[in-house]
């Protein structure tokens, strides 16, 4: 967003959306208002993708107003989400920090959503989070719904894990 904008502009509105549209906060996809909370918005998507190992389009739940992750964290399922590669790997804490974080990302008001610093403090540390609110929309394919919700429990990856730590400058 910030190259597409101007690195110096915080907010606005546009006419000209930009982007993938399953990575755009819903306020930019919809009315073009963008702010620094809207790349806070797809990086929680980029997180979630990269936990479960699958692509956010096929993050849905067979009832469209709710999507899967979300169903899944409020019924205390999230553990399903981890993608079956790295299950085995990762402290699974860690994992479900993620899970949690890339929820707080992905709430539907900028104003709920935190700020990037305050991301790398909560993937960087134990301080206790707080409870996510319902996430903004998240695109939807009905095959590519049947087709996660049918192999939810045989989910496979060829991708490589790298594990890179971020330290501050």
């Amino acid at each position: 967003m910030a190259r597409a904008f101007g690195g110096d502009q915080i907010e606005g509105n546009t006419n000209r959306v930009v982007g993938t549209y399953g990575y755009m906060a819903p306020e930019y996809a919809v009315d073009g208002l963008f702010s620094i909370k809207s790349d806070v918005f797809s990086f929680g998507i980029l997180l979630l993708e990269i936990i479960c190992g699958n692509k956010n389009r096929a993050l849905c739940h067979r009832n469209q107003t709710l999507n899967l992750a979300w169903t899944l964290w409020k019924e205390k399922n999230a553990l399903q989400l981890i993608d079956s590669s790295i299950k085995d790997l990762c402290a699974i804490p860690e994992a479900l920090r993620c899970i949690h974080v890339s929820l707080l990302c992905l709430q539907q008001y900028p104003e709920d959503r935190p700020t990037m610093t305050s991301v790398i403090q909560m993937l960087g540390s134990e301080m206790e989070l707080i409870e996510p609110k319902e996430p903004g929309f998240f695109p939807r394919r009905i095959s590519d719904e049947e087709k996660f919700s049918s192999n939810l429990n045989h989910k496979t990856s060829n991708d490589e894990l790298t594990i890179t730590s971020l330290t501050g400058r």
